[in-house]
């Protein structure tokens, strides 16, 4: 099969600012796909098929796979491959049968124009995506580069940094970027009242909080940390709750790769597969919860920690767990005796994989050393106290200890 399908990277500048690789192919193709910006910038006579991206876009993709084997342009903003459409063809068309031609992204352009390194600032799409997931990006003197879904982008994600302590921040939005109607609009957070935009544009925000969070105790307080072990506050819960000492344990026994899966079962209010997933934007985690209002906790507070798509599942394991996809990693934080969950999880797992196990019972206890005589894995035991007020003095207060199995599927 010969290269039937061309991916076109494509700028302000419009048709003559492709490069001859790209006019070629272009000129070549029977068939045009784009978006409606694209396909005006082709000549009024010509005659081709054209066809418009349609919601969801997962329908434009397999209308294109269909017409395999016919000369397929698709034309896309700037670099395809940076959270654009060829990220999605490529991966149901070999490399054998596309070509991907690429212009410069709008990170690129934004960064030239603020002097900004692309090497350092955070970036992602709110193209079809929460802003919430901003809130995993946040901290002191982050520059992050936004695709915004509309021109109302902006006023949204400056009411978002204000409600999470970062109204003092400054926000440039960056029009039309590479085109003679560049323009930048510059304001901040807490008094942003700007709604004359173009509906493509690029958010920029350089991270500023609203007071300083140098301190010891301001730092505890807000949850600026990538690392497990966030502040228990800044979780709702109704008691269930993996501690904080005990979660960043836990987590290091997880050890999160990017790209794997996690299925957290008897999530409780989530805070495991939340800081699983806030480890790397790769990460993906499943919460398997039975009780309702503990899925409104995890929901919240996903949503509140900037991982609004971890996947929640409503029900009780082991009848939950049937058809998940497959995971590279189970915590076992609740549910652990009922017959039939640790069979199933350790079913679903693949040699080399990792189960992780809490227990704060003695019958918990009883089933992991059972289970670790059987299969292996290490045993142990996590005592925490903490610091608290006894009177006019300060005395220690030991947390209920947990005995955590550890296991490598082999």
């Amino acid at each position: 099969m010969q290269k039937w399908l061309a991916i076109v990277g494509i700028g302000e500048t419009g048709l003559t600012g492709l490069s001859p690789v790209g006019r070629s192919l272009l000129a070549n193709a029977e068939i045009v796909v784009g978006g409606r910006r694209h396909l005006a910038m082709l000549p009024a006579g010509d005659r081709r098929e054209k066809r418009l991206w349609t919601t969801p876009i997962t329908d434009s993709i397999e209308q294109i796979v269909q017409r395999r084997g016919q000369a397929v342009c698709v034309l896309a903003s700037g670099d395809p491959m940076w959270y654009g459409v060829g990220v999605l063809l490529a991966r149901r068309v070999p490399d054998a049968e596309r070509t991907i031609v690429p212009a410069p992204s709008a990170f690129s352009f934004a960064c030239a124009c603020l002097g900004w390194s692309l090497a350092t600032v955070e970036t992602l799409s709110l193209c079809g995506r929460s802003p919430a997931l901003l809130r995993a990006l946040l901290y002191p003197g982050a520059q992050i580069l936004a695709l915004s879904a509309d021109r109302t982008t902006p006023a949204t994600v400056a009411q978002l940094l204000v409600a999470a302590g970062f109204g003092a921040s400054k926000i440039t939005v960056l029009e039309h970027l590479g085109g003679p109607q560049e323009r930048l609009i510059q304001g901040i957070a807490a008094s942003w009242h700007i709604d004359d935009l173009a509906d493509l544009n690029l958010l920029a925000i350089a991270c500023l909080p609203d007071t300083d969070c140098g301190t010891r105790q301001q730092s505890f307080a807000t949850p600026y940390s990538r690392l497990p072990g966030l502040p228990d506050p800044v979780y709702h819960h109704d008691g269930q709750l993996t501690k904080r000492d005990i979660r960043a344990v836990t987590l290091s026994a997880l050890a999160p790769v990017p790209g794997e899966l996690l299925w957290d079962v008897g999530a409780g209010c989530g805070s495991i597969s939340i800081e699983w997933l806030r480890s790397d934007r790769r990460c993906r985690a499943i919460a398997i919860e039975r009780h309702p209002e503990r899925q409104q906790y995890i929901a919240d507070n996903a949503n509140a920690l900037g991982v609004p798509h971890l996947e929640i599942i409503a029900g009780a394991a082991p009848a939950a767990l049937q058809n998940l996809p497959q995971p590279n990693a189970i915590f076992i934080g609740g549910g652990l005796t009922r017959p039939g969950v640790f069979t199933a999880c350790w079913q679903a797992l693949r040699g080399g994989d990792r189960l992780v196990a809490n227990a704060v019972t003695v019958e918990g206890e009883q089933f992991l050393f059972t289970q670790q005589q059987q299969f292996g894995g290490s045993l142990t035991r996590l005592a925490v106290q903490r610091a608290e007020p006894v009177g006019q003095f300060l005395g220690w207060k030991a947390m209920a200890p947990i005995t955590q199995w550890r296991v490598l599927k082999a």
